[in-house]
């Protein structure tokens, strides 16, 4: 037990049962199966940006163009697709090669140029979303093709509920469970996941045992583009249209979701697993908040709120570990 409730992931667990209990209590229709799986559905855009904005900041990185990205890479897979036809799969594949090659630019700039990278990915989600809303002039695309929206609406399973309306697990959530086994598996159980880690603890040290720092943040910023042509992709699924200004201006609520699941803003610290229960507690209390017919003007007070708490303790606990003792009384002056 002492154990356990030294991970960041055990807190954040606790608050979203919390959380749940709550707003079950008051408002009993929230905690159905029914309602389980539509939050699974509509939240797999936000948790496919997560699982990428997780990988950035664990190698020590910030990227803030990642809706830009997603943004451009929806609205080119969804006039290519109309204009010239294509199935579902080559729509999937523009959205995914248009992402990498955006992000993989946004790495050869933070390398080449020596900017932090929330200067440079700033400067790219005004030329990527300026450059987007010129050639579009702004203008909606609508009309997918047929198998598009057949396939949005495939579901693993189907279940009934007592009206007799049908619900189940969807093949978007398919998709962010497929992301999520992926970054886990890499993360935990790969070379590079471990060079991820160490160039986000210490870069400097990380060139010296070895690990390719370009390499590490190429493939780093291109999968953060990878998942936001995914993303991207999902997005048009649920909504079956697609605006140019729709998906920028979503950023806070990503790293909100990665920063509650434990990811720190300074590197080298972060799961896939807590990033899962930062999306599901940002869901919750979203959905929370609409069935208890609260203002949606208070979502981003009570988000910014979290935030500000879950950082606090987070680093509250650091400063009473160990090591935070022995760093502070050096502070001081003192000797460990």
């Amino acid at each position: 037990m002492k154990d356990l409730f030294r991970h960041h992931e055990t807190f954040v667990l606790i608050i979203l049962i919390l959380v749940s209990i709550v707003i079950t209590a008051i408002n009993p229709s929230y905690f159905t199966l029914e309602n389980l799986f539509d939050l699974l559905r509509n939240y797999s855009f936000l948790g496919i940006f997560a699982v990428g904005v997780t990988f950035v900041l664990i190698s020590g990185g910030i990227d803030i163009s990642f809706t830009a990205i997603a943004s451009v890479a929806e609205y080119i897979m969804a006039f290519l697709v109309i204009k010239y036809g294509g199935n579902t799969m080559m729509a999937f594949m523009i959205a995914a090669v248009v992402g990498t090659g955006l992000g993989m630019l946004n790495a050869v700039l933070i390398y080449c140029l020596k900017i932090p990278s929330i200067i440079t990915t700033i400067a790219t989600l005004n030329i990527y979303y300026g450059l987007l809303t010129v050639m579009s002039g702004g203008k909606w695309i609508y009309a997918f093709p047929s198998g598009f929206r057949t396939f949005a609406t495939v579901r693993v399973f189907t279940l009934i509920n007592y009206n007799g309306a049908s619900y189940g697990l969807s093949i978007i959530t398919v998709i962010w469970i497929l992301v999520i086994i992926c970054a886990w598996i890499t993360l935990r159980y790969t070379t590079l996941g471990r060079s991820i880690y160490a160039m986000g603890g210490n870069p400097s040290a990380a060139r010296r045992v070895g690990f390719n720092i370009f390499r590490v943040q190429i493939f780093v910023y291109s999968f953060m583009g990878f998942t936001a042509g995914l993303a991207g992709f999902v997005q048009a699924l649920v909504l079956q249209t697609v605006a140019p200004n729709s998906i920028v201006g979503k950023e806070l609520d990503v790293v909100a979701a990665v920063v509650l699941g434990g990811s720190s803003l300074a590197g080298g610290v972060g799961t896939i697993s807590g990033t899962i229960l930062g999306v599901a507690l940002i869901a919750i209390m979203n959905n929370g908040l609409t069935l208890l017919r609260i203002s949606s003007f208070w979502y981003n007070v009570v988000i910014g709120l979290v935030i500000l708490l879950s950082v606090t303790f987070s680093s509250f606990r650091h400063r009473l570990s160990p090591r935070g003792v022995n760093r502070l009384i050096g502070e001081i002056g003192g000797k460990p």
